[in-house]
């Protein structure tokens, strides 16, 4: 665990100590309980953001992408019939594809990452709410799907199961990032991808690698959100969710240029926005203020960030001057 990790986790230990002070019901399990699914399920996004950043990109596309995806599974199984072993590997598919397409024209047609995924964001919401002609797709009354359950109700000695599948993910992502030959490489595209590229690294190829890991984890994350809300509105579900992402890679320490960042930092990042949330809700503070919130916590992790490396590249010039001396 990196100082950034650590000063993190450290933050969150306090604020969930003022918390419980201020507010006994911080504690009880059924908060815990509600706080850690949101944390699984912000989580598998915020960890397909941090490989698409890393490279130095951006996925904006993230909360209209969970707005889609979720209302065609729920299409699939509750109004089609689907199986749902055949309709969720198909949503992961289809993230994988739309990541590929995305990856395809900011690697090969070198289109900015932000006008990509910018546009994105305003087809897939579009066609979600062409698909259901504006209306709210959701399960029939009094239908249900038990075998699904496990997905957000279910629990594991009360620890709810997307939690739990987030610990396994970022478990894996932590090994393809830091202890892989592809890690390095993404790391080294953030820092400088003419270097990358001229050292031998196929660059377009781990680029669009990246794009396709995000979107097979944003379809994985609006299967879980759907399964969570039962019911999905496409003109507002997933609004803003690429903030969440964006927010918890960066105060996990994911620079938006590019190059740096660790996963574990990225899962303390949603860990600390949803307890936040949490905070704003248990202390009574107005609902219209969670985006003022989420605003000023981005802003200070950008800043933290920005002064950071200032002090990293003084203390280095400074090494260097003393050793040439």
């Amino acid at each position: 665990m990196s100082k950034k990790d650590l000063g993190l986790l450290i933050l969150i230990l306090v604020v969930g100590v003022v918390v419980a002070a201020i507010n006994p019901r911080f504690l009880l399990p059924i908060n815990l309980a509600n706080t850690s699914n949101l944390i699984g399920l912000f989580g598998i996004l915020s960890i397909g953001q941090a490989f698409v950043i890393i490279t130095g990109g951006i996925e904006l596309s993230v909360g209209s992408l969970v707005a889609l995806f979720g209302v065609l599974f729920i299409d699939l199984i509750a109004t089609r019939g689907m199986a749902w072993p055949v309709a969720l590997p198909l949503i992961i598919v289809l993230g994988g594809v739309v990541g590929l397409v995305h990856g395809w024209l900011i690697a090969k047609l070198k289109l900015q990452p932000f006008v990509v995924t910018l546009c994105g964001l305003l087809i897939y919401r579009g066609v979600a709410r062409f698909y259901t002609k504006d209306g709210t797709a959701g399960f029939a009354f009094g239908q249900n799907f038990p075998s699904l359950e496990f997905l957000t109700a279910g629990r594991f000695h009360g620890v709810p199961n997307s939690f739990i599948a987030l610990i396994v993910i970022a478990a894996v992502m932590w090994i393809v990032l830091h202890r892989s030959v592809f890690g390095r490489y993404l790391y080294a595209i953030g820092k400088n991808e003419e270097a990358a590229k001229y050292s031998g690294i196929h660059t377009d190829r781990i680029v669009i690698a990246a794009y396709v890991i995000c979107g097979v984890l944003t379809a994985l994350s609006a299967i879980y959100f759907a399964m969570y809300t039962r019911s999905i509105s496409p003109a507002s579900h997933g609004q803003f969710y690429e903030l969440y992402a964006i927010a918890a890679a960066v105060l996990g320490g994911f620079s938006l240029r590019g190059g740096e960042g660790s996963l574990v930092g990225a899962v303390l990042g949603t860990v600390l926005l949803q307890e936040l949330q949490n905070l704003v809700n248990l202390l009574g503070i107005p609902s219209s203020l969670n985006f003022a919130v989420m605003g000023g916590v981005i802003l200070l992790g950008v800043m933290i960030d920005q002064q950071w490396s200032a002090f990293r590249a003084q203390r280095l010039v400074a090494e260097a001057a003393r050793q040439s001396q």
